[in-house]
């Protein structure tokens, strides 16, 4: 396999693309039934992912449902749901570059969050977003693991 930056950029601006479509869509949702405004507040400020509000747990599990969603999309698939975690299996396809990918994409996120917002100094934030990286590389690694050991026809 050869080494093409253009590529892994490509990939790496696609996946981020794709992460803060669907958390905007599950924010949207989850979210915008709560806020008066929805906003990029909900998406990059680390004030508005607390668990002492209604609107910031709908904020956690809109975090979390991005990063869980990707078994559902396999059993139900007249729902289908985007998530990162499938996001990662048709756009890496490898599973030893699922850790790399996840750690790239949240590197950035919290560069955006902390241009946006300043350093994220809530203990929540921390945890949702660590949680979220965890989720999305370990089940990225077992969907591609899936795929890579499907027999060839």
């Amino acid at each position: 396999m050869l080494y093409d930056p253009s590529l892994i950029l490509a990939q790496i601006v696609c996946l981020q693309c794709l992460y803060y479509l669907t958390l905007g869509a599950f924010s949207s949702f989850l979210v915008g039934s709560r806020a008066s405004r929805m906003s990029l507040v909900y998406l990059f400020d680390f004030v508005t992912v607390t668990a002492s509000t209604v609107t910031g747990w709908c904020a956690i599990a809109a975090f979390f449902l991005t990063s869980i969603a990707a078994h559902f999309n396999f059993r139900f698939c007249f729902i289908w749901i985007p998530c990162r975690s499938v996001y990662m299996l048709y756009l890496i396809e490898r599973a030893k570059k699922c850790l790399d990918f996840a750690a790239t994409l949240y590197i950035i996120h919290l560069s955006i969050c902390t241009i946006y917002g300043g350093w994220p100094s809530s203990v929540t934030w921390w945890v949702v977003n660590v949680t979220g990286f965890e989720m999305m590389a370990l089940l990225g690694k077992y969907l591609c693991i899936r795929r890579e050991m499907r027999e060839i026809p």
